[in-house]
């Protein structure tokens, strides 16, 4: 998701209507003041002494050691309005919403396992409540946790860059979850998430509308206390910022031997490449053929070792193209062994004839180059080839009809980070 992910918190600012910073509630001059009562509903009453004086609810009321995270704090006042909130989790504020008459005020979900304060004002025009209830959220049974994100905190990635989030446990209801994430970058993008499985979850932008160049992107994962299954609750919150830099665009052809690489959209090198060059048939495919489509970089390596046993064959047995080889500025754009990297021994072949085993030769200068230029994330498109590219196969998400990868999402919609 290397545990990569930044320490989340349960951020708040105590709320208030009509009065903001204050630090603890005022206790009122008007005789309809009092503690509260609880009720028979896991509810604390405040304000019942005189018909009078603003009618406050709590829930989950005083004294309950096993209110639901979920369920948060929800506050009424009837003849009158709400003047002052304040939920507390020790020293932390809760953050929540008040409704536009203030008569409710609801908070956002709580952290599993906790104490809580809260402490009420209503009033009117001739009176004021205050009411206050403490109570403890129950423990998740089986807590939910996020083990990684990608990309890293403050890294800085290509603009088909997706986000990946990775739980500990397999998450039953994935809306909750969904809900629960939001993504915001400073130049406006339209994306979906999509569940490869239980326990991750993918964002990346619509076909076609790669992320803007040169702006920084935020994950919020508002997990604590959001249930997403059985027993099981998030137990914290988890925020991560990384940027988007230059546009990285490079487009390979398999027929011409070319590859084209453009820098925020002009073209910065062009240079004869050498790719595939086909006649290995497994399954009923022809893996010694570069894949067609539309790949990400996903890591970069001054030194790879590559060889043959990836398609079972001993590196010694050369009879059977068994190979050992270190090849220098490597950079890799698919999880089935495809690089753009150099081969000096191999120039002859250069924008002449496909000679590889699939990955995509360049001359070292050229390689040198490119391998200094990457990140994470840009992208590298293949054409004329008759292998397709999977859209499972490493980050090459933009094979996916962008209707599908909507439909992958527990929420079946696209998602604007504006």
């Amino acid at each position: 998701m290397q545990r990569r992910f930044a320490a989340g918190t349960l951020r708040g600012v105590r709320a208030t209507a009509g009065l903001t910073g204050a630090a603890l509630l005022l206790a009122t001059a008007c005789s309809g003041g009092g503690g509260g009562t609880k009720g028979d509903s896991g509810v604390t009453v405040g304000g019942t002494e005189d018909a009078a004086a603003p009618h406050v609810t709590i829930t989950p009321g005083d004294g309950n050691t096993k209110a639901r995270p979920d369920q948060g704090v929800v506050i009424k006042a009837a003849n009158g309005t709400l003047d002052q909130v304040s939920v507390l989790a020790g020293q932390r504020a809760v953050t929540g919403e008040m409704s536009a008459d203030r008569t409710t005020w609801k908070s956002r979900t709580l952290v599993p396992g906790v104490a809580y304060v809260v402490s009420v004002t209503a009033k009117n025009a001739q009176k004021s409540t205050t009411a206050t209830s403490k109570f403890r959220t129950l423990r998740a049974a089986n807590p939910l946790s996020v083990i990684d994100v990608t990309p890293m905190a403050g890294e800085t990635v290509g603009v088909g860059m997706p986000i990946t989030v990775t739980f500990n446990r397999t998450v039953t209801d994935r809306k909750a979850v969904e809900r629960a994430l939001t993504i915001k970058s400073t130049k406006p993008a339209v994306g979906a998430w999509y569940w490869v499985s239980g326990q991750q979850v993918i964002f990346r932008t619509k076909n076609g509308q790669y992320w803007q160049p040169n702006q920084q992107v935020a994950l919020s994962a508002k997990l604590a206390g959001v249930k997403a299954g059985k027993d099981v609750y998030g137990t914290r919150d988890v925020n991560r910022k990384f940027k988007i830099g230059d546009s990285h665009i490079s487009t390979i052809s398999t027929k011409t031997k070319k590859m084209v690489v453009k820098v925020n959209g002009r073209v910065r090198k062009t240079t004869g490449i050498s790719a595939g060059k086909g006649g290995r048939v497994v399954n009923g495919v022809d893996t010694y053929l570069t894949t067609n489509g539309v790949h990400l970089t996903m890591s970069k390596h001054r030194v790879e070792i590559m060889t043959s046993e990836w398609m079972g064959v001993d590196p010694e047995d050369k009879e059977n193209g068994g190979y050992k080889e270190v090849i220098p500025f490597a950079v890799r754009i698919s999880s089935s062994g495809e690089y753009v990297h150099a081969m000096g021994s191999r120039m002859w072949a250069m924008g002449q004839v496909n000679a590889s085993h699939g990955c995509v030769n360049s001359p070292p200068v050229f390689a040198q180059w490119f391998y200094n230029l990457s990140y994470r994330g840009d992208v590298v498109v293949v054409t004329g080839s008759k292998r397709q590219l999977a859209w499972n196969n490493g980050w090459s998400y933009y094979q996916m009809p962008w209707t599908q990868w909507v439909r992958g999402s527990a929420l079946k919609q696209e998602v604007s980070t504006g």
